[in-house]
């Protein structure tokens, strides 16, 4: 995966599929302590600790359509080639909490992406759903919370292309003047 954008992506499509229907992403940014972490957390289905102990293993996937599993490995081997790590807790009906950490400073750190664009993307395929996406850096604090622009709305599909473009854009407008 190219930038971390793909790899949230990845990762909030496994809540998607754990029938979460609150998945929480927040960065932080910490350049003068040198961390840059994602943490994830949904209120899906959870996992068991049989599963929770392969899930960073290439070779398994709980999907039946394919044999290996590469989101979680793929970004654990990103976070520790700067030095970082990625953590997981997990409880069968209750939800999961994965926290990546990477070295802020780092040649090897993947740069974001089009964060905006990722969000907009999962909202439109899964409007049922609630998201809060929290960004924090030196500059400031920006919040993207999908029950707030739900209750905004009234009744508006947040599906809607006119809705999607326009939260898109909201986002990136926020998040440049964080970055």
């Amino acid at each position: 995966m190219r930038d971390l954008s793909e790899h949230i992506m990845d990762i909030i499509q496994n809540s998607v599929r754990a029938n979460a229907t609150l998945v929480e992403l927040e960065i932080f940014e910490d350049e003068k302590a040198d961390m840059y972490k994602l943490l994830f957390k949904d209120n899906g289905c959870g996992m068991s600790e049989g599963v929770l102990a392969k899930v960073a293993d290439p070779f398994f996937t709980s999907r039946t359509t394919r044999k290996v599993g590469l989101g979680i490995s793929l970004l654990k081997q990103n976070a520790e080639q700067t030095g970082g790590s990625l953590n997981i807790w997990s409880k069968e009906g209750e939800g999961t909490q994965l926290e990546v950490i990477f070295s802020h400073s780092n040649i090897d750190r993947p740069v974001l992406g089009n964060i905006a664009e990722t969000m907009m993307l999962l909202v439109g395929a899964n409007p049922e759903m609630d998201f809060l996406y929290k960004h924090t850096t030196a500059e400031g604090e920006y919040v993207f919370d999908t029950k707030e622009v739900k209750e905004i709305l009234e009744g508006v599909s947040l599906n809607d292309p006119n809705i999607l473009v326009y939260l898109k854009e909201m986002i990136n407008e926020n998040i440049n003047t964080i970055i």
